[in-house]
């Protein structure tokens, strides 16, 4: 069935924050079928809506969401933010904790252009190559041991 434009923008702005409400309940009002109402939603998502809706808490967002906010609020002033928030259900106070889990993810990952890590891979690789060289020796020891023992007997050569 076709729906005119206007009940799928209402169905999707009901089931996005900041109403958040339940597709059961959005389903049995507008009587839509859940499935189309999924189906819009996810749409609307892939179209770049940032708040999944989905009647969960923006606490319990996607990552992938979380950080599209970081970056549609980077650069608003304080009083844009709160109607930034306002419009999207959340809290300043959210956001910008998400921001500084963005910005510590990046210095986690090598924000020192990987410098430290890759001294202490060289390291790492040299130390590995020590070792196999050692016990490349043992084992040579031991064959010529074993050897030796095939040759003279247990004594040795006396």
């Amino acid at each position: 069935m076709k729906y005119p434009k206007e009940v799928k923008e209402q169905a999707v702005a009901r089931m996005m924050a900041p109403r958040n409400e339940p597709v059961t309940k959005v389903s049995r009002e507008l009587n839509v079928r859940a499935w189309t109402l999924y189906a819009w939603r996810k749409e609307a998502l892939q179209a770049g809506v940032v708040a999944p809706g989905d009647g969960r808490n923006s606490e319990a967002w996607s990552g992938k969401a979380k950080f599209a906010v970081v970056l549609e609020s980077a650069a608003l002033s304080e009083a844009e933010l709160g109607e930034y928030c306002r419009a999207k259900g959340l809290y300043p106070e959210q956001v910008r904790t998400w921001r500084e889990v963005c910005e510590h993810a990046f210095e986690q990952a090598g924000g020192s252009n990987g410098k430290p890590e890759r001294k202490r891979l060289r390291e790492l690789e040299k130390e590995l190559r020590r070792k196999d060289r050692a016990l490349a020796e043992a084992a040579a020891l031991l064959v010529l041991r074993k050897k030796a023992v095939a040759i003279w007997g247990e004594g040795g050569a006396e």
